[in-house]
């Protein structure tokens, strides 16, 4: 046997190589090449999915949105339903005041049940369309009677015979109302 420290034997690390040094490089490089490759296609498979999940969020931002956009549509309109049948009440109790006020009698009770109403229709957001003085606006009011009166321009509203009424930006009622020409 021999001693280590005295051996004439050089360790070797053996490594098999298919062929040349080249070809390793080469082989390497095609390896590097596949992963790019790979890389770059999951990459491009990463931007997609990430393109189709913002537009899914934005359709479901939209379709949340017109949802609620629905329901306040649908709330106000069965709010609205409700006005115009409470406005035929309000109407009534108007002319019952004013007939009491016009034969001099007390009409303490009307004018709270009145102001009542008054609160009820604000808390609501139904509002009143004024009119008399105004220029005629078929969006607001509606004519059903014309008056000669050269000294008013044309158009101009004369007479508000019933009262009409807006409920969140749309007319719930149009304005009845006496409109004047210039004869």
């Amino acid at each position: 046997m021999s001693d280590d420290s005295t051996s004439d034997e050089v360790p070797v690390n053996l490594k098999s190589y298919a062929g040349s040094e080249n070809d390793s490089t080469v082989e390497q490089k095609s390896e590097v090449e596949q992963l790019s490759q790979l890389l770059e296609l999951e990459k491009q498979k990463s931007f997609e999915y990430e393109e189709k999940l913002k537009l899914t969020l934005a359709d479901y931002q939209n379709l949340q949105r017109k949802t609620q956009t629905d329901i306040e549509n649908g709330i106000n309109t069965k709010i609205n339903e409700f006005a115009l049948d409470f406005l035929q009440i309000y109407d009534d109790f108007v002319r019952a005041k004013e007939a009491i006020s016009d034969s001099k009698i007390n009409s303490e009770g009307l004018d709270s049940i009145l102001k009542n109403m008054d609160s009820l229709l604000e808390k609501y957001q139904i509002k009143p369309i004024e009119a008399l003085g105004e220029i005629f606006n078929p969006n607001f009011h509606e004519a059903i009677s014309i008056i000669n009166d050269p000294d008013l321009d044309d158009d101009t509203i004369t007479k508000e015979i019933r009262k009409g009424y807006i409920s969140h930006e749309r007319v719930i009622r149009p304005t009845l109302v006496e409109i004047s020409k210039k004869g």
